[in-house]
């Protein structure tokens, strides 16, 4: 399998096939079809950092959804490590498993064999308007929330 190329500012989603938390596949390039997305990136799952990062989104998400965007929280953990910290913190969107990085990578969030913490915002289309690389757990879903409300003010 080729590696996406890689993504930045008006570039679109790239076709990769990943699971979510179910352990279903998702086409990324279909997830900005209805919607814009707002992928945001963690290290690892059910981790301190990661989960006050996913808790903030939780927190703030129906303001995404009524802004037309949908949230997807993407890290190179399993399914099933995934599900576990969905349930657990009762995170009410889905998640995206990446075992061989390609997204993480194809983003520019890859370091290593660790994942940078960030966000990465696409219009509805799939075309990438904005992207925080690194950014702090706690400022990620206010800063990703007030791009978005930007676009429509």
């Amino acid at each position: 399998m080729t590696e996406p190329k890689s993504i930045d500012i008006g570039d679109a989603l790239p076709t990769l096939t990943l699971k979510n938390e179910k352990d279903e596949d998702i086409e990324v390039s279909s997830l900005a079809t209805e919607k814009g997305v707002v992928l945001f990136l963690v290290p690892k799952a059910d981790t301190p950092g990661c989960t006050t990062q996913a808790c903030g989104f939780r927190d703030v998400y129906p303001d995404f959804t009524s802004s037309g965007f949908d949230v997807y929280c993407l890290s190179a953990d399993s399914p099933t490590a995934q599900s576990k910290w969905q349930t657990k913190k009762e995170l009410p969107y889905p998640l995206i498993s990446d075992p061989k990085r390609q997204l993480i990578k194809a983003l520019g969030a890859a370091n290593g064999a660790k994942t940078i913490r960030s966000h990465f915002i696409f219009e509805k289309g799939g075309k990438l308007v904005d992207k925080k690389n690194p950014v702090k757990p706690a400022e990620s879903p206010k800063l990703a929330l007030d791009f978005i409300k930007s676009l429509s003010a």
